[in-house]
C-alpha cells in the first residue's frame, strides 16, 4: 500500500470517528429535549404509519442503542428501548425515520426495492469476500481469478452502500415533512430533529466512501499484478 492510500484510509478512519462521535453527541443532547404532549417514540411511529394508511406494520421494541430499523420481510418497525419509550425529539426523529422506510416499502420506492433485491447476494458476499480477497492477494501472480472474484463480491457491497444513501436520505425527508405537518415538532425543536437525522445520514456517506476507496485499492492490486 503506497503512502497516498495510507493517508486516504487514515483520513477516512478519522472522519468516520468524528461522524460517529458527533452522532452520539447529537442523540445524547436531543434525547434530553422533551416533546410537547409526552408522546413516545412508539406513539410517533404508530401515528405516522396510520397517517400514511399503513395498518399492517407492527411497531416493536428491540434491545441495544441506535439499533432501530425497519424490516420489510416481516413488516416491523423495530425501535431501540431508548427510542420506543422515550418522549424526546431524538426518539421522534428516529421513529419517524424508520417509518419513512415503511412508507417507502408501501409505495414501492425504487431504490428500496433495489436494495432489498441485493440483500441475499450481499449477505453471501459479506460471508466469503474477506477470505477470498486474502487468498486472492496471496496468490495473485498465479491465480489472479481468485482476487477478481473477491473484487466482484466486494463491489456488490460497495454498490449496496451507495444505493443505501438515497434510501436513507429519502426516509429522513419523509420523516421531517411528516413531523412538522403532524405537529409533532414545532418551530422550537424541528431544527433539532433535522440535525439528528442529518448526523445519522453522514455515517452512511462515510461508509460508502470508505467502501469505494477499499474497492479501488483491490482493483489496483489486481491491475498491477497483470502488468
Amino acid at each position: 500500500m503506497n503512502t497516498s492510500y495510507i493517508i486516504l484510509f487514515l483520513g477516512i478512519a478519522i472522519l468516520s470517528y468524528i461522524v460517529q462521535a458527533n452522532l452520539q453527541s447529537k442523540f445524547k443532547q436531543f434525547s434530553k429535549m422533551p416533546l410537547d404532549g409526552g408522546i413516545t417514540g412508539r406513539d410517533v411511529a404508530v401515528k405516522m404509519l396510520h397517517d400514511n394508511g399503513i395498518y399492517d406494520v407492527k411497531v416493536i421494541s428491540t434491545s441495544g442503542t441506535l439499533t432501530d430499523h425497519y424490516n420489510p420481510a416481516n413488516k416491523t418497525v423495530n425501535l431501540s428501548e431508548g427510542v420506543y419509550n422515550s418522549c424526546s425529539v431524538a426518539a421522534a426523529a428516529v421513529a419517524a425515520h424508520e417509518c419513512g422506510h415503511a412508507v417507502q416499502h408501501a409505495q414501492a420506492y425504487a431504490p428500496l426495492k433495489m436494495r432489498s433485491a441485493l440483500v441475499p447476494f450481499v449477505s453471501f458476499a459479506s460471508s466469503w469476500m474477506t477470505w477470498i480477497l486474502l487468498i486472492g492477494i496471496i496468490t495473485v501472480q498465479s491465480f489472479p481469478q481468485i482476487l477478481l472474484a473477491g473484487i466482484v463480491l466486494f463491489a456488490s457491497t460497495t454498490l449496496f452502500s451507495f444505493i443505501t444513501l438515497p434510501v436513507e436520505i429519502d426516509a429522513s425527508k419523509r420523516a421531517l415533512v411528516w413531523l412538522s405537518s403532524a405537529g409533532i415538532t414545532n418551530s422550537r425543536n424541528h431544527s433539532a430533529a433535522s440535525s439528528a437525522l442529518r448526523s445519522a445520514a453522514y455515517t452512511y456517506v462515510v461508509a460508502a466512501l470508505s467502501s469505494l476507496a477499499t474497492l479501488i485499492y483491490y482493483i489496483l492490486i489486481y491491475t498491477r499484478s497483470r502488468e
